[in-house]
């Protein structure tokens, strides 16, 4: 398996194979389980990761950062102020300059219609694997830990677990779209029927939903998208509100004052779209609640439904740390 990884970015989980998927998730759990026995794991010493945030991060930047220690490695933590970005450097030139000081690069940029092409330029450009801490299409980190949750809670066998992905009120900024996108072309994979639940004003990416499609019909689930979140959560296994902003209501969207202020207006009509305690009383008894953090309280989903027996959102936190622990040493290491 280990060749299967030598030479491979982690822009989405769309362009790893199943196998590689399941493998890396293996992994995750033996190294979870080896983190609770308190076991040194120094898999990848002396090796350094560069993180390159645009944006701020908690999950994200803490899991890799304890991970690559754990591992026996080292984190820079960086963002444009601490390197040459903020005086133009070009993409070529960051790659090729760190390839030859460590052996990967993280990188964080959601941005619209920026944050992927400035990934993709990166990883043509290096020499060492890059993976992506979430951009403006994808978060392959959240999808594959949020299927290790998945897992630990039902089984590997997921085939016909309904999951609804539901838009959610929040205020606290125009969220991108890379969530819910890279968990609706991943849970089909593993046969789970996967409901999109949005406001017409606030549609997914038109060629993710034609991917997400594709993947249920080759691989047993089944994905749909709906403009009801009751309809979405009515009979199902896991809940997951979400926000995110209304980039896909746009042809090209641009980050004008007239289309900002367009987006804001369509949000402030959808204040009921919470999922409180009624709404999550329409998903099975034993649902589960997910949700990728930081939550807006109150506004996308309540304190009671986020802090019941039914929420796995901790655990959910926690494995960010397991699979980022697992995907480092694949595409870092030597012995995975």
């Amino acid at each position: 398996m280990r060749k299967n990884f030598l030479g491979k970015h982690l822009i989405t989980l769309d362009d790893w194979s199943k196998e590689e998927i399941s493998h890396a998730i293996d992994l995750s759990m033996e190294l979870k389980k080896k983190y609770k026995r308190g076991e040194v794991t120094n898999y990848l010493i002396n090796k350094t990761i560069f993180m390159i945030f645009f944006e701020q991060s908690t999950r994200t930047r803490n899991s890799i950062e304890a991970g690559i220690t754990q591992l026996g490695g080292h984190a820079h933590d960086l963002t444009e102020e601490k390197m040459q970005l903020s005086h133009g450097e070009t993409a070529r030139d960051t790659a090729q300059v760190l390839s030859r000081m460590g052996q990967a690069i993280a990188i964080r940029n959601c941005f619209h219609n920026i944050g992927n092409k400035y990934l993709n330029e990166i990883a043509e450009n290096s020499e060492i694997p890059v993976i992506s801490m979430q951009d403006d299409i994808y978060h392959p980190l959240q999808g594959i830990a949020d299927l290790m949750t998945i897992q630990e809670e039902y089984g590997k066998n997921t085939k016909g677990l309904k999951v609804a992905v539901s838009w959610a009120y929040a205020t606290s900024h125009a969220k991108p779209l890379s969530v819910p996108q890279s968990q609706a072309l991943l849970f089909p994979r593993y046969g789970m029927d996967v409901v999109v639940a949005n406001p017409k004003e606030f549609p997914l990416d038109k060629n993710i939903i034609s991917r997400a499609h594709k993947r249920a019909e080759e691989n047993g689930g089944t994905f749909k998208v709906v403009n009801s979140m009751e309809e979405a959560v009515r009979g199902a296994d896991i809940v997951i509100p979400k926000n995110w902003g209304g980039f896909g209501n746009f042809e090209n969207f641009v980050y004008t004052e007239e289309n900002k202020n367009l987006m804001k207006q369509n949000l402030e009509k959808y204040k009921h779209w919470i999922c409180d305690e009624k709404m999550f009383s329409l998903a099975k008894k034993d649902a589960r609640v997910m949700h990728a953090l930081p939550a807006d309280r109150g506004k996308e989903v309540t304190d009671g439904v986020l802090d019941s027996k039914n929420s796995v959102i901790y655990e959910e936190a926690g494995n960010r740390m397991h699979t980022v622990k697992s995907l480092m040493m694949l595409l870092m290491g030597e012995n995975a």
